[in-house]
Parts: C-alpha cells; sequence; structure tokens
C-alpha cells in the first residue's frame, strides 16, 4: 500500500478533532470532547464590542465563586446535583412553560437536593443512560405533585442544542451541570470546560445560546451564549494552587453567559471540601481582567454544540 501524501496526513489531524477525554462524571461524559463547553478558546480573536461588554458587566467588579462549603442563610452554597440508577422511577412534573419543555417523566428521587434559596435548579444525572434532567424553580405542592417553570432533558452523548428559541433550566437554553466548577476538577489540578456564569442584564443570544432574555435594544448589553475569557497576560502566580486551577480555565475555556443573575457570578456544585476563604480571593480578579472573545468561527452546524477544534 502506497503512503498517504503529507496534505493527506494534515488534513486528518485537521478534521480528526480532539485526543483529549470529554470531562465526565460517574461514568458519563459532560458532553462529547468536541463540544463548545469543552473547546478552548485561549487563541480566538477578542470581540469587536468586547470594551462595551466588559463596561456593562463592570470593569471594576469582582468575580464572586458563587459556590462553596456549609451554609448560607439556610442552605447549602451552589448548584448541587442529584445521580440515580435506570431503577428510579421516573415522576411526572408539569411545567409553567410547557411549549419549551421536555415533558418528561423525570426520575426525581424521594428527596432530591434542590438549589438553594431562589432559582431552585434540579440536577438529575441518570448514570446507566446518560441522560441529564435538568428544571428551574422546582417545588412540590401540599398535594405531593412536582412542578417547575421549565425543564430540559440532554443526552450527554451527543451535540444537538435544543430547538432555537426555547429555554431550558437556564436563561440561555444551555444544560447547567457541564459547566459547573467542581471540586474534584479542582482536586485533580484541571478544569477542561467552560464555567457557567451570570450577567444582571443582557441582549439576545448567539450560538450555542437558544434563548434570551427581553431587554432594551442596546448593543453594549451581551447576548447570552457569549463567551468570555481571562486575559493571557493576567498574572495568577500570587494565588494558592487551587485558586489557579479556576483561573486557568478561564483562560483556557473561559466562561459562558448562561442565565440572569449577579455580574461575574460563577456557578459551582457545593462541596464540604471548598476552602471559601480562598474562593473570596477570587473577588481580587476584577472584571477589567477579562474580555469577550468571538467564537463564532469554532460553529460547525447552528443547531449543534460540535465546535471545529483549534
Amino acid at each position: 500500500m502506497s503512503r498517504p501524501s503529507p496534505f493527506v496526513l494534515i488534513a486528518v489531524l485537521i478534521t480528526s478533532g480532539p485526543a483529549t477525554a470529554a470531562p465526565s462524571l460517574n461514568g458519563c461524559p459532560m458532553l462529547p470532547a468536541n463540544n463548545i463547553w469543552n473547546t478552548r478558546i485561549d487563541k480566538l480573536p477578542v470581540h469587536p464590542l468586547s470594551k462595551q461588554y466588559i463596561d456593562t458587566l463592570g470593569r471594576t467588579t469582582g468575580l464572586h465563586m458563587d459556590f462553596g462549603s456549609g451554609n448560607w442563610d439556610g442552605g447549602p452554597i451552589g448548584i448541587p446535583y442529584n445521580v440515580v440508577r435506570a431503577t428510579q422511577a421516573p415522576v411526572a412534573i408539569g411545567f409553567q412553560y410547557s411549549g419549551q419543555s421536555d415533558p418528561g417523566p423525570y426520575p426525581i428521587p424521594n428527596k432530591p437536593k434542590l438549589e438553594y434559596p431562589s432559582d431552585h435548579h434540579m440536577l438529575i444525572l441518570d448514570r446507566d443512560s446518560c441522560l441529564l434532567y435538568e428544571t428551574w424553580n422546582t417545588k412540590k405542592t401540599n398535594a405531593g405533585a412536582w412542578r417547575a417553570g421549565s425543564g430540559a432533558i440532554f443526552n450527554l452523548g451527543g451535540n444537538p442544542l435544543r430547538p432555537d428559541g426555547w429555554t431550558s433550566a437556564d436563561a440561555a437554553g444551555l444544560p447547567i451541570l457541564p459547566g459547573l466548577a467542581r471540586y474534584d476538577e479542582v482536586a485533580k489540578g484541571a478544569i477542561k470546560h467552560a464555567l457557567r456564569f451570570t450577567a444582571h442584564i443582557t441582549r439576545g443570544h448567539v450560538w450555542p445560546a437558544r434563548h434570551q432574555t427581553s431587554a432594551p435594544d442596546d448593543p453594549s448589553l451581551p447576548p447570552m451564549g457569549l463567551r468570555f475569557r481571562l486575559k493571557r497576560g493576567y498574572d495568577i502566580s500570587s494565588y494558592p494552587s487551587q485558586a489557579q486551577v479556576l483561573l486557568t480555565a478561564m483562560k483556557r475555556y473561559g466562561l459562558i453567559l448562561a442565565d440572569n443573575g449577579s455580574d461575574w457570578y460563577v456557578t459551582g456544585v457545593p462541596d464540604p471540601r471548598w476552602d471559601n476563604d480562598l474562593l473570596h480571593l477570587l473577588g481580587g480578579v476584577k472584571g477589567d481582567a477579562f474580555e469577550a472573545v468571538d467564537s463564532s468561527g469554532l460553529m460547525i452546524d447552528p443547531n449543534s454544540g460540535e465546535a471545529r477544534q483549534p
């Protein structure tokens, strides 16, 4: 057999996708390795409206790690998740926005962990099917029935996005769990995915987001799905090693604007092993240390989260 030309070899290397495995949890991928959440953006161009977006979010506003150990105001700090097996009995659930919600049923355990105290997100990972069930504004009625504002079911082994215009448990129409900071990743020395964060006001949405909230027609407002990164030259050497893991992820994979909330609030999973004092140190990283990036060149199909790999 004749050997392929060097040009053929180069083409294979460019199109074959990343060599690294996708982030995983309980044996399930947190979306494929070539998904936009798991794609590095440290070499992408700066967005032409980056300055305006940073001004809107606050140049002197510090990061806030909206997760930690212990309780605050009576509940855990962060967004917890539940892990079930295929044997978990499915439960009917009704939705306020039923036209944009996946009807289910959902495998809700007897005493599920819910986010406290505001959005009441409920995240459920079926570790046997690798399906992710997420709901927003979740509550159990006095009659014992489950209700939620909206809900979405994601196949974590695939890249399809929700129908354009549909919400999920997040305002951007994206999954929540793959974008949360988890202590086990930090303990292993690397977070290899983008992190979810919020802004007080947004306008429109860009890929991979599918949904938006209403806002004034002001081009200085960032859209849902926009990617931000910590600037390459920002010195993180003075921070403790675990904080450096978080900051390095923000340089390499960045932040994805996924919901409305307080500016520069980065979300994660509550865990008793988090050092809250260490997380508070990251408040010294101000908005001016970030820049918005143009990730549109990574899009292969507007209806897929698959990304061209740099």
